[in-house]
């Protein structure tokens, strides 16, 4: 940074968002499937569900502990509240003040209410899309009644091809 000038806004490239660096592990065989974990951006935002449904480690509201996969997939609901958590998850990730070694791979979206979201609401997931992968998950009224053994909803085809390649 030099001195005397002004700093523009800061830009994010899109992909992965790595956690605090440390020593490179072993590189993965192309046969070895990598794992992950699903962690809540608040209370409510669907970890548990989509935890049972799509595999992987339920973190709930903590960050992978040691035993547990270092991929992270974020999530939150639609509402102005989650949004603004997903947000607050992405710059602690990008501030690097996230448990060494956790991987940010994308951020998973799940609906708060059935039909189309408000203007300021889309605007907000098209801010965070803008610096990394989003997965939406549409309002599935089975999996409120707590029937979570049907199909995922075809419109969760690319989470569908993302957590099969992670797991």
């Amino acid at each position: 940074m030099r001195t005397g000038t002004r700093q523009g806004p800061e830009i994010w490239v899109r992909g992965p968002v790595a956690g605090a660096p440390e020593p490179e592990p072993a590189p993965l065989s192309a046969r070895t499937a990598r794992r992950f974990s699903w962690v809540g951006t608040h209370g409510g935002s669907g970890v548990s569900t989509l935890a049972t449904v799509y595999g992987g480690q339920d973190c709930g509201r903590d960050w992978p502990g040691p035993a547990d996969p270092r991929s992270v997939l974020l999530v939150a609901r639609t509402h102005a509240t989650g949004l603004a958590c997903a947000v607050h998850a992405l710059e602690t990730f990008r501030r690097r003040e996230v448990p060494a070694g956790l991987d940010l791979d994308a951020v998973v979206l799940v609906a708060d209410a059935p039909g189309r979201l408000p203007r300021p609401l889309a605007q907000r997931i098209r801010l965070i899309e803008s610096v990394i992968d989003v997965y939406r998950v549409p309002w599935v009224p089975a999996w409120r009644l707590g029937d979570l053994s049907g199909r995922p909803p075809r419109e969760t085809e690319p989470l569908l091809r993302l957590t099969a390649t992670m797991r």
